[in-house]
């Protein structure tokens, strides 16, 4: 009876012991570990939406853009701007000639004090830098829109809008020097040097024959 009730003893003490066990595995398996900060983490919309800078100039692009393609591209801007002669002011305002105009130059528009504040008028550069970001270039502007990250959309965009009553004169091409000029101009340099080593051989054969 001793060894029966002995067995039954040693059964339970081994069951309480895997259990203990098992408990204190799962609380490791399945442990949580709190972040260095709360949250989750978002990724930087303004730097994941700006694209990469173009290597080809300004003046480049525009020499080379189309305005039927700025038309539309401008069906982006057009919930909230018109561009027509006389056409009225919406949420944005109208931009017939906006090019060569000081920046709030719409009367009766209500521009927000940070565009406003820009000295100068709207230049081939400035009106650049505003449709890639304007909350960059003019921050605390009442505009949501978030900017066009393609160099080659703002050129089409901005030569459509600038035939739309400015007509402003485009800049003179740049020349660029590309990768295929730089490396062609270096075997030139050294086959430069080459008639001075050959000079300079004749040179001492009088001097030997003087002797």
């Amino acid at each position: 009876m001793d060894n029966r009730n002995n067995t039954i003893a040693g059964w339970v003490l081994f069951a309480g012991i895997c259990a203990l066990g098992l408990t204190i595995g799962s609380s490791m398996l399945f442990a949580t570990h709190a972040p260095e900060k709360p949250g989750y983490p978002i990724e930087d919309a303004e730097a994941g939406g700006e694209g990469g800078e173009s290597a080809v100039p300004l003046a480049n692009l525009l020499a080379a853009a189309d305005p039927a393609k700025g038309e539309a591209v401008f069906a982006k801007c057009a919930a909230c701007h018109t561009i027509n002669a006389g056409g009225a002011n919406g949420i944005g305002p109208n931009l017939y000639g906006a090019l060569g105009k000081a920046h709030g130059h719409v009367p009766g528009f209500a521009y927000s004090e940070a565009l406003k504040g820009i000295p100068g008028n709207w230049d081939f550069a400035s009106m650049d830098e505003w449709l890639k970001s304007p909350r960059k270039y003019a921050p605390g502007t009442k505009m949501s829109f978030a900017g066009l990250s393609s160099a080659e959309d703002r050129a089409n965009l901005i030569v459509y809008m600038n035939a739309q009553g400015s007509n402003l004169p485009l800049p003179p091409v740049e020349e660029v020097a590309t990768a295929d000029a730089a490396a062609g101009a270096t075997p030139a340099a050294e086959g430069a040097a080459a008639p001075t080593d050959a000079a300079a051989e004749p040179a001492a054969a009088p001097t030997e024959a003087a002797k």
